[in-house]
């Protein structure tokens, strides 16, 4: 029977007569469209026998390409297409099966043009929306197809332009069928993103390296028409807008893995880029999954070039940016301590010049000016990013990039010899480069939350370094955090101006905040200016930031106690150029001049005291005429015009503490502490704050006398605290410090090492010996109260307190209510 009805045409099934009649005898006469309206009709009135239908186009289809008909091949997917577009019935599945099969079949062909009509009719069955789900369906094939095509290298350009664009569709209309379909094949695993993101990579790097060659205007509109670049950032983007909280890692991955095999971080354009797509295509609240995965691949790559690291890191810096306006979540400090470490082993690098600490024969030899590069480029990252962080944030970060400076004074972990003092030198540089990035533009308005003690105390230690760079980058931090009205950069020259309204000060009245901070740090600050003052490897920049320190105290910071000890630390500056007993150079001694004469002349003018003013204006008038070179106008130009002889400088050249006082104190300013010389406090302060508290290192013997008490024990002598005693105290205590750290690192290793018994032993022994004193306490505050008929003797003839119950003791009449 099946011959008779392959040879007889009005035996064969109704649905091979319908199919056969939408082909034309001439296949360029197009599909036949009323037959096919009636093929559609009988689909959706029978729709059991659609997967027929689809098995038998399936078949003809085959048939066609091998014969090479691609008319007919065209007319057989245009009918494909139609009838997946009006069926939507149960049944689908099983003639999609057969769809998918005449799409693999021309995705396999060499022709060009099949390959596209595949493509086409792919993209046309992914937007459909099915009602029914597919448990067994696969796309393997069509992942692995469609990123081939979008690395086409066919020998003519718009053949390969064309193939590549339907690689990108059909990768398109693969993320739009099943990204959001979980019964399908999970499309973000890595097997199918390890091929579908470097796909759409390549096409973008492709196309922006064709474009860099400069095509002519004339073919500009009609490249702009067909550009793979467009759509594959299109498609880019759409994926990883799908991309939910446990993908992003997947979808990442394969980037970073391209820009590594292609070398694609050192330009850097393409690979920020990428980047600036992912970011902006993703949820917000997924941010901080990329800057992981960029982390963890700086990590990986921590021996790579200086170039590469560098790359990675300027990627870092745009997609921190953009993430910061998002959610940065957990990885603010994550991040800071992953630069923070990069900048530390760049150091090492840069000093060992190899990877591996020591040059061996085959080594990697490290050039020094690439490692300089990575690191300002770190430095770069840390500032950027900590610019876009709120308020609080801002300070933890502060305080975290503090607590990794080496401070050798604060016994912190410093390397030893010639090589750790330079890699400890050019890791406080870099550290302290690095806050000064973060600190720059810092508004905070209480001044103890901005500088905390613990870090004021570690960021003034750094002052009294002798290396000149880590002062000025401490005295410029100092400035950046003071200033938070935008008046730094009016003091950036040192002058002596005869109104200073021309520099239009913004200046606002000391909060009570502000007055806490300085009685509490303003001897602190007072000491390591003037310490700064006295250095003879201070250079111009070094006097124009502590004129701009002094300066700004005195604006964000100032009362009338402030005014009165800033006016007598710069007077005691201006004693130790006329003095000179540091031996200072010529040029130091008339800079210090210069100094006190353009901040006297500036603190003059905000009192707006006459006298003040005047006093302070004649003298620098006097200046003008006879001695110059003791004003800034001609100290601190690019040739400075200095005297050969300052030991005989007479007293008409000079600020009078005496004058000061009285005009300053005629105006309701402290006179008698103007009278007074600044001393400094001229003592370790490093080891001072970690000291304990004079009261903590002297025990102040109190006696009480107990009236109660039927004992009287020896009065001890208190000893008589004197000047020595408490000096004694002062410089013992670190010896007591050290004893300390010793005990403890004893017991810590008692513990560790001893035996089970022997540290239950002695832990049960303290505690009988605590047991004892607690019932000694418990005896003496639990005693009974004496008795009012008297005491009763006990059988050794000794008085005993008798207690008698309260309800029979007899009271005084007055005590009765």
């Amino acid at each position: 029977i099946p011959g008779v009805c392959g040879c007889c045409g009005a035996l064969r099934p109704r649905y091979k007569r319908l199919v056969d009649n939408i082909f034309p005898e001439d296949p360029e006469d197009g599909l036949v469209k009323t037959n096919m309206e009636k093929l559609t009709f009988y689909a959706l009135s029978a729709p059991e026998k659609l997967d027929r239908i689809g098995a038998y186009l399936s078949e003809r289809l085959i048939r066609d390409v091998g014969r090479h008909r691609y008319g007919y091949v065209c007319i057989a997917m245009e009918a494909l297409d139609q009838l997946l577009m009006a069926c939507h019935c149960q049944s689908i599945n099983l003639f999609v099966e057969s769809f998918l099969k005449m799409v693999a079949k021309l995705l396999e062909s060499e022709k060009p043009n099949l390959q596209i009509l595949g493509t086409n009719s792919f993209v046309k069955f992914a937007n459909i929306e099915e009602d029914t789900p597919s448990y067994h369906r696969s796309y393997d094939f069509f992942v692995s197809r469609f990123s081939e095509m979008c690395h086409s290298s066919h020998d003519d350009l718009e053949i390969k332009t064309k193939i590549r664009m339907s690689g990108i569709k059909g990768l398109q209309g693969v993320v739009r069928k099943t990204v959001n379909d979980e019964l399908q094949a999970n499309i973000w695993d890595p097997q199918h993103m390890d091929k579908i993101v470097p796909s759409l990579l390549f096409n973008l790097q492709h196309v922006e390296e064709a474009e860099s060659r400069s095509p002519s205007p004339l073919q500009a509109p009609e490249k702009e028409k067909e550009n793979p670049a467009e759509l594959a950032e299109r498609c880019l983007r759409e994926l990883l807008g799908r991309a939910a909280f446990g993908n992003i890692k997947n979808a990442i991955k394969p980037v970073l893995i391209h820009l590594d095999n292609h070398s694609l971080w050192e330009p850097k354009v393409f690979a920020i880029r990428c980047f600036k797509i992912i970011m902006y295509s993703i949820q917000p609240q997924h941010s901080h999954l990329v800057i992981q995965q960029l982390l963890g691949h700086l990590d990986a790559n921590s021996r790579s070039a200086a170039t590469v690291r560098a790359g990675i890191v300027e990627v870092l810096s745009e997609a921190s940016v953009i993430a910061a306006t998002g959610s940065v979540g957990p990885t603010v400090l994550e991040m800071f301590n992953t630069l923070l470490r990069q900048l530390r082993l760049s150091i090492d690098y840069a000093l060992t010049g190899s990877y591996d600490g020591a040059i061996s024969l085959g080594t990697k030899i490290i050039k020094e000016h690439e490692e300089r590069m990575f690191q300002e480029a770190v430095i770069k990252t840390i500032g950027s990013f900590a610019s876009t962080l709120p308020t609080y944030q801002r300070s933890e970060v502060i305080l975290f990039i503090m607590s990794k400076v080496p401070l050798p004074s604060l016994h912190h972990p410093v390397d030893a010899g010639r090589t750790g003092e330079n890699r400890n030198r050019l890791t406080q540089i870099m550290l302290l480069k690095s806050l000064l990035q973060v600190s720059t533009g810092f508004q905070c308005n209480n001044m103890m939350s901005a500088l905390p003690s613990n870090f004021l105390d570690r960021l003034l230690s750094t002052a009294l370094m002798e290396d000149a760079e880590i002062r000025l980058f401490v005295l410029e931090i100092l400035i950046s955090f003071i200033d938070r009205h935008g008046n730094r950069h009016k003091f950036s020259t040192i002058s002596t101006l005869n109104d200073i309204s021309v520099l239009k000060l913004k200046v606002d009245k000391c909060s009570r905040q502000d007055t806490v901070f300085m009685k509490k740090h303003s001897q602190q600050l007072y000491r390591h200016i003037y310490l700064s003052c006295k250095e003879d490897t201070n250079t111009q920049k070094h006097y124009e930031a502590l004129y701009g320190l002094l300066a700004l105290i005195s604006i964000e910071l100032a009362n009338e106690e402030v005014v009165v000890d800033l006016i007598r630390l710069v007077l005691a500056v201006q004693d130790v150029a006329q003095v000179n007993e540091e031996n200072l150079p010529v040029y130091h001694r008339c800079a210090l001049y210069a100094l006190g004469a353009a901040y006297l002349n500036l603190i003059s003018q905000l009192t707006t005291v006459p006298a003040f003013c005047q006093h302070i204006h004649e003298v620098i008038e006097t200046r003008k005429k006879e001695a110059p070179y003791m004003l800034p106008e001609d100290v601190f130009v690019e040739r400075p015009r200095l005297s050969p002889n300052l030991d005989g400088v007479v007293i008409e050249f000079l600020f009078r503490q005496s004058k000061i006082s009285e005009v300053l104190g005629g105006s309701g300013y402290n006179s008698d502490r103007l009278c007074l010389p600044y001393i400094p406090q001229l003592t370790d302060e490093d080891r001072l704050s970690k000291r304990r508290s004079i009261g903590e290192t002297i025990s102040l013997q109190v006696e009480v006398e107990s009236r109660n008490s039927p004992e009287k024990e020896e009065r001890v002598p208190a000893e008589e605290i004197t000047y020595e005693t408490l000096k004694k105290a002062i410089v013992d205590s670190v010896a007591v410090e050290e004893q300390e750290r010793e005990r403890r690192r004893q017991v810590v290793e008692k513990f560790q090492k001893a035996p089970f018994e022997e540290i239950a032993a002695h832990c049960g022994a303290r505690a009988s010996l605590l047991q004892s004193k607690l019932n000694q306490i418990f005896e003496i505050t639990i005693r009974p109260p004496p008795s009012p008929s008297g005491t009763i003797t006990a059988a050794y003839g000794q008085p005993q307190n008798h207690s008698i119950p309260v309800y029979e003791m007899k009271f005084p009449d007055l005590c009765v209510y």
